[in-house]
């Protein structure tokens, strides 16, 4: 298939296509506290779909269904337009959904290979851990995402800050995640690394992989989703598409839970 016969995420939406993930009428409470009220999003293939809201809005707890860390008390997630079942974490894998949290989960003392197949060693036939394997493997995978990337052999725990999204990320789609949750991915980088981070999202984005964000920085959205989905108590305010809104729109969502009228998704 070429470039020009794949279809976008907004040509997708357009067209009416089945999406990749609905999240629909999803409620989660604790201690009689509505932390997330009835709120319904979802996510088409090679989209990116940022969370905003202020601490406390609900977001991060809507996307903790999905990822299997949390259970809804009512509500229905699909994939693919079929009805999933996600009860924990391995259940979300099993859909092919893989997190990357903003402290990544990596082991510091390990080099990238041995990050990447942690827990999932590859071995010889002898039983050993087969090491030249899994370096060449990651090497390959690397190599698609960031080619620049050459810091094969030093701990995770020396590389920079967008090179640890890297093998974060490469972890995920070596073991075929087609929906990623991504918590707040430029934290604390600079501008190059961030740019290292917005291209590694668009290759994903070239292979069909859909990415839910979750970010409290509105610049971020604006520069790495196409469409955006703000909380605020709870409930959603709305879902507007990046390219028909400004940073104001979205604060005014975000603290007044107002959406524009012209960006509704």
């Amino acid at each position: 298939m070429t470039a020009s016969e794949v279809k976008t995420a907004q040509q997708r939406r357009i067209d009416g296509d089945t999406p990749l993930v609905e999240l629909k009428d999803i409620c989660v409470s604790f201690g009689g506290i509505h932390a997330v009220d009835h709120v319904s999003v979802d996510l088409h293939p090679g989209e990116v779909v940022g969370l905003l809201g202020h601490n406390g809005a609900g977001k991060s707890t809507l996307i903790k269904v999905l990822s299997g860390a949390y259970q809804m008390d009512s509500g229905e997630i699909r994939i693919n337009g079929n009805k999933a079942e996600i009860h924990n974490p391995r259940d979300a894998r099993s859909y092919n959904v893989e997190t990357i949290y903003q402290t990544l989960a990596l082991a510091d003392n390990l080099d990238a290979a041995s990050n990447l197949f942690l827990g999932r060693e590859l071995i010889t036939p002898v039983g050993l851990v087969d090491d030249a394997a899994m370096e060449a493997e990651c090497r390959k995978i690397m190599g698609g995402l960031n080619p620049n990337f050459s810091k094969f052999a030093e701990p995770v725990s020396a590389l920079s800050g967008g090179q640890r999204q890297s093998v974060a990320i490469a972890r995920a789609v070596y073991f075929n995640a087609k929906i990623l949750i991504m918590d707040e991915p430029t934290a604390a980088l600079g501008p190059q690394e961030t740019q290292m981070v917005a291209e590694l999202i668009q290759k994903l984005k070239a292979q069909g992989i859909g990415i839910f964000l979750i970010d409290h920085d509105v610049h971020a959205v604006m520069e790495l989703c196409d469409r955006a989905s703000v909380m605020k108590n709870g409930q959603l305010v709305g879902t507007v598409n990046i390219d028909e809104v400004t940073d104001d729109d979205l604060l005014s969502m975000i603290i007044l839970g107002k959406v524009p009228k012209q960006a509704v998704a």
